[in-house]
């Protein structure tokens, strides 16, 4: 029988895991490392101020989820508080949004294999891509447990990360380029070694590392309990940028100057490659194999998910919204392979770039993306007070904060088309946007005429 509903079979620890997954990806493991290079040890103060920005916006969305049980994404109260257009054209750029995402972490796929086999990048990228369809055509409890214990991996290697690392710091440990040491952090060239300027440029590549931390509103409409674990794993989430985030990047520094890392691999591998432990370089590799694959697996679930969604509200086609038998929307899964698919293709056709180009393109759209809630969240305060009052998750500092995250996602902007390595991807993204403007006036002429 084709069920004609996403089943609620998500369970807390299943919720609380897919919120790490979300904020533990394959900007951490390897994109830190072009934005170390940028900022050195101030990449600490970046990642605070944009883990700030994103938990505003965290509470923005939940409070707008919790507000209406009908709501199951962003899209949703996006329609309600901005307008039609603003739905579809959300929908559509979330989806985007991961796809880009996990481009990237299928190319990531490809550089982590690398390490142990001299093989092109596209090959294990193809493979992973192909296992995960296979896993998330089947129940969603499955993707949960898949996550669950994706996640626990980089959370366990992670805190064995920072309190190996607080034993070198505390003894004196000596590496091949010295002694480790919270110096580290100031004898390199100062904490602000590139100036202004490389603090500023490293903004684009931190923000991509936080992509994929609203996930847990995506899990939504499939979480037994949201009103219990929405706000718990959202409020949790200063705290695990502490750790993961600033602690682990902290250590890293500690362990070795930031010029003696290397922009186009992990520095979470290098560290232990350059402390003189191969094996544990290798063990560190696996891991964030591990996660790579993971966030690819987040990608599968939300891109299939909103294409769902969207199909439900007549903003997508028809046939996207069909359930297989284990309530599964099997064609949008298989439409998200075969678009993520080209980012096999361009690891293959410029394996130096694609990282660059994708990750630039992901965190414009994200920007969009967060941008849309912090207006929502403007509109449902303005409109809806009897709705706010009645809030038992009333998010902070409103709406202030929400202008100022805007700002603040403004000036990312300005950054991005400053810096030469991102303006093109920045110049070519507002493309996407046109083409869903008028596909958007395509589909409301037809549906007037239908009508």
């Amino acid at each position: 029988m084709n069920q004609q509903e996403l089943k609620r079979e998500l369970k807390n620890r299943h919720v609380q895991l897919i919120a790490i997954g979300g904020t533990i990806g394959t900007g951490l493991f390897l994109g830190s490392g072009a934005a170390i290079e940028k900022a050195g040890p101030s990449i600490l103060l970046v990642y605070m101020i944009i883990g700030a920005a994103v938990f505003f916006v965290m509470r923005a969305l939940g409070e707008l989820l919790l507000s209406n049980k009908g709501y199951q994404s962003f899209n949703d109260f996006a329609v309600d508080y901005i307008g039609p257009w603003a739905g579809y054209i959300t929908g559509w750029t979330y989806w985007f949004c991961w796809i880009m995402t996990a481009m990237a972490d299928i190319i990531a796929v490809g550089v982590y294999v690398r390490y142990w086999f001299d093989i092109p990048q596209w090959i294990p990228a193809i493979i992973c891509l192909v296992l995960l369809l296979g896993f998330n055509l089947l129940t969603v409890k499955l993707f949960g447990e898949l996550e669950f214990w994706f996640a626990l991996i980089k959370v366990v290697t992670i805190i064995a990360l920072i309190v190996i690392g607080m034993v070198m710091i505390v003894t004196g440990f000596e590496t091949n380029s010295g002694t480790v040491s919270i110096s580290n952090l100031w004898e390199h060239g100062g904490v602000f070694p590139n100036g202004v300027t490389g603090f500023l440029l490293a903004f684009q590549m931190v923000l991509f590392s936080f992509v994929g931390v609203e996930l847990v509103g995506v899990s939504a409409a499939e979480t037994s309990n949201p009103v219990k674990n929405i706000p718990s794993a959202i409020n949790k989430i200063p705290l695990r940028i502490l750790l993961f985030y600033v602690g682990a990047i902290f250590v890293i520094l500690c362990i070795n100057p930031w010029t003696e890392l290397n922009a186009e691999s992990s520095p979470f591998v290098q560290v232990f490659s350059l402390v003189g432990i191969p094996i544990a370089a290798g063990i560190i590799n696996f891991v964030v194999l591990t996660s790579a694959a993971s966030a690819c697996n987040s990608g599968l679930f939300s891109t299939s998910r909103i294409m769902y969604n969207l199909s439900k509200n007549k903003q997508g086609a028809k046939h996207l919204s069909n359930l297989n038998k284990h309530a599964v929307p099997a064609n949008a899964l298989f439409i998200s392979s075969v678009v993520l698919s080209i980012g096999a293709l361009l690891s293959y056709v410029i394996p130096d770039a694609a990282f660059s180009i994708v990750t630039t393109i992901s965190a414009i759209c994200f920007i969009w993306v967060w941008s849309i809630i912090l207006i929502s969240h403007i509109r449902y305060k303005k409109t809806r007070r009897d709705l706010h009052r009645k809030s038992t998750f009333k998010a902070p500092f409103t709406p202030f904060i929400n202008y100022v995250v805007l700002v603040l996602f403004v000036c990312i902007l300005l950054i991005m088309f400053m810096a030469e390595e991102t303006r093109t991807a920045l110049l070519l993204t507002p493309l996407w946007f046109i083409l869903l403007f008028i596909s958007y006036a395509f589909r409301k002429k037809k549906q007037s005429r239908d009508y």
